[in-house]
């Protein structure tokens, strides 16, 4: 829980758009007693701005995490178990609407569909454990798994670990239902920007699997535009805080 609480702090210290706030704050400060670096502050709270919103950069910081791994998918033979971290639920409209929302993240769970109907894996097992409002009601993991019995997949193909509240947990849990069953070849569906880290975990707890990457977000640099957009500036948001939380769970060991 510590860990968890500590990790949502960072995520807002690392964010740009934190930064910028602060330098604003401290150039209001300085404004009267020391007006020169107050204009410094604020020209950098601007700069910030500016860099981390266009698509550029942002295209940039989300190919060094997607470079860093590659794809290692191979479907023969049948996977025993593809795993499908969660994370793609959309709760504040799932509130709205009471209906399944999902996020740009969707392409997890629609692979992993097209792999169990190929017959390139015969189970899944769907991690992740965010429950609306908070209540343990219904997992995210439980939610996906009635999407993808929707979409044809029989229920007893299909696997829950509604518990975990981060890619650790994810691994972790899992673990110990992939040694319960005996699955031993496993494949990963995972985000590309989030594929080093999520491998990395699995691998921490003695859990080696396949890779079958989706949601890639680099794109171009060439073909990105330069003018400022708030979508870039959120997709530089993700990139920074994954590639500072990657480097955060290796220093703690959750990652190898």
């Amino acid at each position: 829980m510590i860990f968890y609480v500590l990790s949502k702090v960072l995520d807002l210290l690392i964010a740009p758009l934190t930064w910028a706030v602060l330098l604003v704050v401290l150039g209001l400060l300085w404004l009267r007693a020391r007006p020169g670096r107050a204009k410094v502050a604020l020209a950098l709270a601007v700069l910030v701005l500016l860099v981390f919103s266009v698509e550029p950069v942002s295209r940039r910081l989300f190919g060094r995490l997607e470079n860093a791994v590659q794809d290692t998918f191979r479907p023969e033979p049948p996977y025993d178990v593809v795993i499908v971290l969660g994370g793609m639920v959309d709760p504040s409209a799932m509130r709205r609407s009471g209906q399944l929302e999902l996020d740009q993240a969707v392409d997890r769970i629609v692979r992993a569909a097209q792999v169990l109907r190929a017959g390139q894996a015969k189970n899944v097992l769907i991690t992740g454990g965010i429950f609306l409002d908070g209540r343990a009601e219904r997992s995210e993991a439980d939610w996906l798994a009635e999407w993808l019995r929707e979409q044809g997949i029989a229920a007893d193909r299909i696997a829950l670990e509604g518990e975990s509240k981060n890619t650790r947990e994810n691994a972790v849990y899992s673990a110990k239902i992939l040694a319960e069953r005996g699955w031993k070849r496993v494949l990963l569906v995972s985000s590309a920007w989030h594929a080093r880290r999520a491998v990395g975990c699995f691998r921490a707890v003695g859990v080696e699997v396949d890779l079958l990457t989706v949601d890639h977000r680099a794109g171009k640099p060439p073909g990105a535009s330069w003018m400022p957009r708030a979508a870039a500036f959120s997709d530089s948001t993700d990139a920074l805080r994954e590639l500072f939380g990657g480097v955060v769970y290796r220093v703690m060991g959750y990652a190898r």
